[in-house]
C-alpha cells in the first residue's frame, strides 16, 4: 500500500509539470515511471490500487500508437515488420517499446473505464496495422543458431491480450476502422493462408473471431462497401483445390464468423455470401474433409458445421408449408397445438448443404455430424421436423442409401429416426415404409438388424404400432423370414457357421423374433395371424438356443390366450424332451409356465395336458443329483441350480393346485402325493437304505425355525445333506400354506463364495453355499395364522420323516425328526387346519407310510407322531382309519 501511494504521488507530479515539459522530456519521465509500476504490479500479485488509472492508461496506450506509427511511416511492408519486432523485444535499442507493450497488457485488464481509455488512444488501429503485417510478412530467419525473432511468445501473446480485450468492445471495433486493415486482414486469410507466418495463424484466427462477434452496423457496412465477403470466397475457391482440407477449414471458419455473427444486425453480409456461391464453397470445402484422420482437422470442420447449422434459421420469412398428416397417429399428437419456439429454419439453402454432404459422403465423422445437426435443428423447435421433411425430405432420402454407411452412422441415423415417433409422438409412415422395404432387401443385414431395433423400440412406445406393422405387411414379412430361418436351424443341428456371419444373422433372429413378440403382446388379432401363419410349429424351434429363448417363451404365452391346450403342450413336450443337462432349457419353460398359471383358465389345460406328470418326471430324471459328494453328470452342475430346478418344479404343481378343487382331487386320487414324496426322497440328500436308527437321547432340541436359521443364517457347521433336506422341507412347508407359487428363489452368496452366474460354468465349487436370504423367506411361517391349504403336502413331509436320517448322524437325524413333526404338530394346532386334513382324505396314506413309528413305542418319533394324531382325531372323518 505505501508503495502505490509512492507511485499515486509521484504520478500527481508528473500530471502537474508534464504540461510545461517538452515532449521529449514529457516522454522519458514518463517512460522512468513505469518500470517501478510494473514492479509494484508484480508484487502485490495482479492488484492496482492506483487512484489515476485512467489516466495513466491513455497516456501509456496513446505513447504506444505514436511510437508504432513512428516505426511504421513511410516504410515498405517487410522493413516496417522488422522494425516492429525491434521495437516490441526487450533486447537492443527498442527497449522502451516492450516496456509500454508490457504496461498497456497490465493496463487492460483492469476494468472497463481504464480500457475505454486505451481504445480512445487510437491503439486499436495501431494494433490492427501490426497484426496484418506479422500475419502477412513471416520474417526470414536471422539469428545464428537459425531461430526467427518472431518466436518471442510472450510478446506475441501480450498483443493478442491486448486486442482481444479491446475488439470485444463495440466501441474497439469502430476504432480500428480507422486503420483500414481488417478487410485487408480477413481477404488475407483466405487467400494468403499457406504463405502467412504460421505462428500467427491461430492468434489471428483469435482476434479475427472476437471482432465478429463485436460487429456494429458501421463495420458491416465498411466490410459490405469493399467487396470483403465477395473477395474472400473468391479466393477461398482457389486455396480449395489447393490446401489441405484442415487449412482451407481453418481459412474458410474466420470468413463465415464474420457471415454469421453479422446476422443479427444486418443481412447484407449473408446476402453477399450467398450471391457469391458461398454454399457451393462450404460444400466443396467440406467434401474435401473426408478422410481426415481423428482429430485432424476436427475443431474447425466442426465449427462450420455448427455455424452452416445456425446459418439454417437465418432468413427474413418463416416457411409456410402445410403437409399431410397420414393416420392413424399417436393419441397425444396434434400438429395444430404445435407452437413454434422462433428458432424455426427459414433458411432451406443452407440445410441442403447439410443433405448434400451426407448424401455424397460416406466418411464416418462428417455423415455422423450432419446427423448430430438435424437432430438439434429439431430440438430447437420441433416444427422445424416437418417444415424440412415436407419440403427437402432429409429422413426419407436418407434411408435410400443408408446402407452404404459405415455402420456408426447407421446406429445415428436409426436413433434419430426413433427419436420421431419417441420425442416428436408423430409416426412418420412414409419413412416407416421404406425401413420396411430396407428389412425385406436386407441388402445389409447389420443395417437390418439396426433398422428392426429401431422399429422394435417403436413398437414398445405404443399399442398403435402393432396395428400399424401388421397393416402394412412387416408381420406377415417377419413371420415368413423366420420360417425360413427355422427351417435352416432345423437343418442344420449340431453343425455350425463360422465366425461374423453365425453372430449376425443370430442377433437378426433374436431381434425378428423380439418384434414378433412385441407385436403380438396384447394383440389377440396379431397372434391369431401367427396361428394362422402355421408358425407355432416353427417358433418352437428356437426354443433349444438360449439367445432366442426368451422372446420365443414371449411368443407362445401369447398363445396361450387363444389356446391355452396349445400352449401347456408345447412347454409340457419340451420339458419331457430336454435332456438331464439342459438345466437352464427346464428353468426357462417354468417360469414361462409359472406366468401362465396365474390364470385360473390355464389350469384345467395344464391338467389334461398331462402337467403334473411332465413335472414330476423332471423329479424323477433328478435321481442321486444332490448326493454328496456328487457323481455323474450332476458333477459338473452346482447343487444350487439343482435345488432351483426341484424349486420351480415344485412352484408348478403348487400354483396349478391353488385353491383348485378339480386339480387337487386329480392329484390325490392318482396317487401323486406319494409319487412326489417317492421322488423327492430318491434325490439323493434323504436316507434309502430302509434302517432304522437306534434311538438316542437327545442333548438339546431345536424348533424348525431354529434349524433353518442356524443351517443357512449362521456359521455353525452344517452338512451338505442335511442342508438339503431342510431346503426341500422349506420348499414343502410354502406349499402346505399355499404360499410356494408366490416366493421368489433369491440366489445370494458371501463374496469370497461367489457361484459362477447363469452364464458360467458351475463347478464343484458352487455347491458349498447355499443362500443367506432364509429370514425373510423360510421362516414367515411363525408369524399370523398358518391354516393348511394343501394338506397333501403334508404328508409328503412326513413320508419323508423317516428318510431325514444319515448313518454317522443320528443325534442330528433324530434331532431334525423331531423339529420337523413339532412343526407339523404347530400346522395342525387350529381347527380349520385340522378340518382341511382330515377331509382331504389322506389320513390313511399318511398313516402307512409311518406305520413302524406306531408299531414300536420305542421309535424315537412314535409319541410325537401320536400327539400329531390325537389332535386330528376330533376331526376325523375317517375314525376307524385312526383307531
Amino acid at each position: 500500500t505505501l508503495q502505490w501511494e509512492t507511485l499515486g504521488r509521484q504520478f500527481v507530479e508528473y500530471e502537474q509539470v508534464a504540461q510545461f515539459l517538452i515532449p521529449e522530456e514529457q516522454q522519458r519521465r514518463l517512460l522512468d515511471f513505469l518500470p517501478p509500476f510494473l514492479k509494484a504490479w508484480e508484487q502485490s500479485a495482479g492488484a492496482i490500487v492506483f487512484p489515476n488509472i485512467q489516466l495513466l492508461a491513455s497516456e501509456v496506450s496513446k505513447l504506444l500508437t505514436k511510437e508504432i506509427k513512428r516505426n511504421l511511416n513511410g516504410k515498405p511492408a517487410e522493413e516496417a515488420r522488422l522494425a516492429l519486432e525491434q521495437l516490441l523485444q526487450q533486447k537492443g535499442e527498442a527497449e522502451n517499446g516492450r516496456l509500454l507493450l508490457k504496461s498497456v497488457y497490465v493496463l487492460s485488464q483492469t476494468d472497463l473505464r481504464t480500457m475505454w481509455n486505451i481504445i480512445g488512444s487510437g491503439l486499436p488501429a495501431a494494433l490492427m496495422q501490426c497484426l496484418y503485417l506479422f500475419f502477412t510478412f513471416p520474417l526470414k530467419k536471422t539469428s545464428d543458431d537459425g531461430e526467427a525473432s518472431e518466436d518471442d511468445t510472450q510478446t506475441q501473446e501480450m498483443l493478442v491480450k491486448i486486442m482481444l480485450n479491446m475488439y470485444r468492445e463495440e466501441q474497439g471495433v469502430e476504432e480500428l476502422l480507422a486503420a483500414d486493415k481488417l478487410q485487408s486482414l480477413i481477404i488475407a486469410t483466405a487467400s494468403l493462408w499457406d504463405q502467412c507466418s504460421h505462428s500467427w495463424k491461430v492468434p489471428t484466427g483469435r482476434v479475427l473471431r472476437t471482432i465478429s462477434k463485436a460487429q456494429t452496423k458501421t463495420s458491416i457496412v465498411y466490410l459490405q462497401a469493399v467487396d470483403c465477403i465477395k473477395i474472400a470466397i473468391q479466393n477461398l475457391f482457389k486455396l480449395a483445390d489447393t490446401l489441405p482440407a484442415c487449412d482451407v477449414c481453418e481459412a474458410a471458419s474466420i470468413v463465415l464468423c464474420f457471415v454469421k455473427d453479422s446476422y443479427p444486425i444486418s443481412s447484407a453480409l449473408l446476402t453477399e455470401f450467398e450471391d457469391n456461391d458461398g454454399y457451393q464453397l462450404l460444400l466443396k470445402i467440406l467434401l474435401r474433409c473426408e478422410g481426415l484422420q481423428q482429430n485432424e482437422g476436427d475443431p474447425y470442420l466442426d465449427e462450420i458445421l455448427d455455424m452452416l447449422t445456425c446459418l439454417t434459421t437465418c432468413g427474413k420469412t418463416e416457411l409456410k408449408v402445410s403437409g399431410n398428416i397420414v393416420h392413424p397417429q399417436l393419441p397425444h399428437f396434434d400438429f395444430e397445438r404445435t407452437r413454434s419456439s422462433g428458432m424455426t429454419v427459414k433458411n432451406l439453402q443452407a440445410f441442403q448443404v447439410l443433405q448434400s454432404i451426407f448424401q455424397k459422403s460416406n466418411d464416418q465423422h462428417l455423415c455422423g455430424r450432419i446427423l448430430a445437426a438435424i437432430g438439434t435443428i429439431w430440438a430447437w423447435d420441433t416444427v422445424n421436423f416437418f417444415l424440412l421433411e415436407w419440403t427437402l425430405q432429409p429422413i426419407n432420402q436418407f434411408t435410400d442409401i443408408i446402407h452404404f454407411k459405415p455402420h456408426p452412422v447407421q446406429v445415428q441415423f436409426f436413433r434419430l429416426v426413433e427419436s420421431i415417433v419417441l420425442d416428436l409422438s408423430y409416426v412418420p409412415h412414409e419413412i416407416l415404409k421404406k425401413v420396411q422395404y430396407l428389412i425385406k432387401e436386407n441388402k445389409v443385414p447389420f443395417c437390418t438388424l439396426t433398422a428392426l431395433r429401431c422399429l422394435l423400440n417403436m413398437t414398445k412406445k405404443d399399442l398403435l404400432f402393432s396395428d400399424i406393422f401388421r397393416d402394412s405387411g412387416l408381420l406377415g414379412l417377419l413371420l415368413a423370414l423366420l420360417r425360413k430361418q427355422a427351417k435352416i436351424l432345423r437343418k442344420s443341428a449340431g453343425t455350425h457357421m463360422s465366425g461374423l456371419e453365425e453372430g449376425t444373422e443370430k442377433e437378426l433372429n433374436a431381434v425378428m423374433l423380439k418384434m414378433v413378440a412385441a407385436l403380438t403382446v396384447r394383440s389377440v388379432r396379431n397372434t391369431v395371424v401367427l396361428k394362422d401363419y402355421g408358425m407355432v410349429p416353427y417358433i418352437k424351434i428356437f426354443l433349444d438356443d438360449e439367445c432366442y429363448r426368451s422372446a420365443t417363451l414371449s411368443i407362445l404365452e401369447q398363445l396361450s390366450v387363444i389356446n391355452y391346450e396349445e400352449y401347456m403342450s408345447i412347454i409340457i413336450g419340451a420339458l419331457c424332451s430336454s435332456t438331464q443337462g439342459e438345466l437352464h432349457l427346464k428353468l426357462d419353460l417354468l417360469k414361462s409356465l409359472l406366468r401362465i398359471l396365474e390364470s385360473r383358465k390355464s389350469h384345467s389345460a395344464f391338467r389334461t395336458c398331462s402337467g403334473f406328470n411332465g413335472l414330476l418326471s423332471l423329479l424323477s430324471d433328478m435321481e442321486g443329483a444332490l448326493q454328496d459328494p456328487p457323481s455323474g453328470l450332476w458333477t459338473a452342475v452346482g447343487q444350487n441350480c439343482i435345488l432351483e430346478l426341484v424349486f420351480y418344479t415344485l412352484q408348478g404343481i403348487s400354483a396349478a393346485l391353488h385353491l383348485d378343487p378339480v386339480n387337487s382331487y386329480f392329484f390325490q386320487r392318482n396317487g401323486l402325493f406319494e409319487k412326489m414324496a417317492e421322488d423327492l426322497g430318491s434325490l439323493g440328500c434323504f436316507w434309502t437304505q430302509g434302517e432304522w436308527q437306534i434311538p438316542v437321547t437327545l442333548e438339546k432340541t431345536r424348533t424348525f425355525a431354529e434349524f433353518l436359521d442356524a443351517a443357512f443364517c449362521s456359521s455353525e457347521p452344517f452338512p451338505m445333506w442335511l442342508k438339503n433336506c431342510i431346503w426341500i422341507l422349506n420348499f414343502l412347508d410354502h406349499m402346505v400354506k399355499g404360499t410356494l407359487h408366490l416366493e421368489s428363489y433369491i440366489k445370494e452368496r458371501k463374496p469370497e463364495m461367489g457361484e459362477a452366474s447363469r452364464d458360467d460354468q458351475e463347478g464343484p465349487q458352487a455347491q458349498e453355499e447355499h443362500p443367506a436370504s432364509y429370514a425373510s423367506f423360510s421362516c414367515r411361517w411363525e408369524m399370523g395364522d398358518c391354516a393348511i391349504v394343501n394338506p397333501g403336502a403334508v404328508c409328503v413331509m412326513v413320508r419323508l420323516l423317516p428318510k431325514l436320517y444319515k448313518k454317522g448322524h443320528s443325534q442330528l437325524s433324530q434331532e431334525i425328526q423331531c423339529a420337523v413333526v413339532d412343526h407339523i404338530q404347530f400346522l395342525v394346532k387350529s381347527e380349520k387346519s385340522r378340518q382341511v386334513m382330515c377331509g382331504s382324505g389322506l389320513l390313511s396314506t399318511v398313516i402307512t407310510s409311518c406305520q413302524d413309528a406306531f408299531r414300536n413305542k420305542s421309535h424315537p418319533l412314535h409319541l410325537p407322531l401320536t400327539r400329531v394324531f390325537e389332535k386330528l382325531a376330533s376331526q376325523a372323518i375317517e375314525p376307524d382309519v385312526l383307531r
